[in-house]
């Protein structure tokens, strides 16, 4: 039995749509069932609720081999480590009371760096993956970067303005991957059932491009001027807690961005296990460029 947290998230749902139908029968945790595609309900078991309550997970967990754990975003919570430790307390007593054998998880990328003692969301992160450690059981931490499709966010400037915005300096090189890519590792890990002890995976994508670089592929990509803009840590800060982000959680992420900033994601050493196929150019082909003409479209 595998056990899938998020199944309607961008992750989480790439992830149940590619191990449905296989050998293994699955179950999600979900707080709204109904938006799990009907076709794919009527093929898996459903426990209805937040992964962050005791008793949704005990019963979730009860006779599961292996779990996919992904903390859901949580951008009115009173601190970074609420949102994410606080959040995985009970899931940790209930992998460890019921048996389960294997945890794959979404982290971030920096252990072991001076940058990840105050990088916001990532650092919380990292306090997770403790957690889940130390419950003893088999673990892998899928350490990435940031996403390709974060920039789905500025789609809306990307289309009417032809910019996009960060806090980040547009000269600096960083990995970047796409989600179906953390996706696919993540499965290839829930099927096997042979892997133990605990360590991380990184999902570094096939090469690392500066901001400034993105625009360009997206100018080709889209067969118009997109320019990156840098923006002030303030002014980032500002127009989280503008779209209804808690003050403590706007400031999470701006010291996850100073990280960035200084090289965190860049720590990791590239391979050829880490490396993953799908390029920025290839994402925007693919994703962003329907994105944006069906936005205008509308």
């Amino acid at each position: 039995m595998i056990v899938v947290t998020t199944p309607t998230g961008t992750i989480g749902q790439q992830v149940l749509e590619n191990i449905v139908g296989g050998a293994e029968p699955v179950r999600v945790i979900a707080r709204d069932p109904s938006s799990i595609p009907l076709p794919i309900r009527r093929r898996i078991e459903v426990v209805q609720g937040s992964h962050g309550q005791i008793g949704v997970v005990n019963e979730a967990f009860e006779g599961a081999d292996s779990v996919f754990w992904l903390c859901p975003p949580d951008p009115r919570a009173e601190s970074v480590d609420a949102a994410y430790v606080d959040f995985t307390r009970p899931a940790a007593d209930a992998l460890r009371n019921r048996g389960v054998k294997q945890v794959v998880a979404v982290s971030a990328l920096g252990r072991g760096t001076v940058m990840a003692r105050n990088a916001g969301h990532v650092t919380a992160s990292l306090k997770m993956d403790d957690l889940i450690a130390n419950t003893g059981l088999s673990f892998r931490a899928l350490t990435m970067p940031s996403f390709m499709d974060n920039i789905l966010r500025q789609v809306e400037p990307i289309r009417s303005q032809g910019t996009f915005f960060s806090p980040i300096s547009g000269d600096r090189k960083l990995p970047t991957c796409a989600t179906r890519d953390i996706a696919a590792v993540a499965v290839r890990l829930l099927l096997d059932p042979f892997w133990s002890g605990q360590s991380s995976v990184a999902v570094l994508g096939p090469e690392d491009l500066s901001f400034n670089d993105m625009g360009q592929i997206m100018s080709e990509v889209l067969e118009r001027p997109v320019r990156f803009q840098q923006i002030s840590f303030e002014a980032y800060k500002a127009g989280l807690i503008q779209s209804g982000m808690s003050d403590a959680m706007a400031q999470g992420m701006v010291d996850m961005a100073a990280a960035k900033n200084e090289g965190l994601d860049n720590a990791e050493p590239r391979t050829p296990q880490s490396t993953t196929p799908t390029s920025f150019r290839q994402w925007c082909e693919e994703v962003l460029k329907p994105a944006v003409f069906q936005l205008a479209e509308r």
